[in-house]
């Protein structure tokens, strides 16, 4: 087996690896397996290949890994709803309170809950601040 396949393979396996357990840390390593597979097509001499995966690698898990764990925590505080109801001014249909309550948005009733104890009355314009599951997190207006 050639070099450069070796690090391709091993870039997949870190990819697979990274599907497995979203961690933003293998990622890392199957760029570095990456860019060494492509630099392994012009350099046969595996130790230097070893030594430029490992200088990737720890490059890579120092200075891009913080990017993509931030751009991670973005993403979740989205709510993996892409932003579609986090912000949305939406009517109380039933009272929302800590343990229960409705909205409608879109046409479409979600339970929603209070994060303090006020109680909001229906008709009531609320702001949803936070998505959990199937339950919309709200504030009062």
């Amino acid at each position: 087996m050639v070099l450069w396949e070796i690090f391709a393979i091993a870039g997949l396996v870190f990819l697979i690896l990274e599907m497995i357990v979203p961690s933003m840390f293998f990622l890392n390593l199957a760029i570095a397996g990456f860019i060494t597979a492509i630099i392994a097509i012009w350099i046969t001499n595996w130790i230097y290949l070893i030594l430029l995966f490992v200088i990737l690698s720890i490059i890579s898990v120092l200075f891009l890994r913080p990017i993509l764990i931030k751009s991670k925590k973005d993403k979740e505080h989205e709510t993996g709803m892409e932003a579609k109801y986090i912000g949305k001014i939406v009517k109380v249909t039933e009272p929302v309170s800590k343990y229960s309550g409705a909205i409608t948005i879109y046409d479409e009733r979600w339970e929603a809950r209070t994060e303090n104890d006020e109680t909001i009355p229906a008709r009531s314009e609320v702001k949803i601040v936070k998505y959990d599951s199937l339950i919309l997190t709200v504030e009062k207006v």
